[in-house]
């Protein structure tokens, strides 16, 4: 079953210090470190921002879902996610994938 823009924006706003941002001609989903999806204004796709492995690895689980993003971007592992193919299992466990990569990295006490 296809998922809507309004609830892949909600499932991704749902995760932890999950906020969203204008960006370009779409709606940014960030951490407080980075930019983990971004949802486009038609509401027709979300582009997850993976690395290359996890790119890989959605493309191939589910390749009506999920493609490269074209060019620089998609090389660098960014994924396009059709929200008419995608059911919202899948799309739930792509967005953990993402904002755990985009996650505030943990601080390290420094010795002297």
């Amino acid at each position: 079953m296809p998922v809507t823009a309004a609830r892949a924006k909600a499932l991704a706003l749902s995760l932890e210090g999950a906020s969203e941002h204008p960006h370009l001609d779409r709606t940014a989903l960030r951490t407080p470190r980075k930019t983990f999806a971004t949802l486009a204004r038609d509401g027709a796709d979300i582009n997850l921002m993976f690395d290359p492995d996890l790119r890989d690895f959605f493309c191939e689980q589910e390749p009506l879902a999920f493609s490269p993003v074209p060019g620089g971007w998609g090389r660098m592992g960014a994924t396009r996610c059709d929200l008419e193919a995608v059911d919202e299992a899948t799309l739930v466990s792509a967005l953990k994938a993402a904002h755990a990569l985009a996650a505030p990295r943990p601080r390290t006490r420094r010795t002297r």
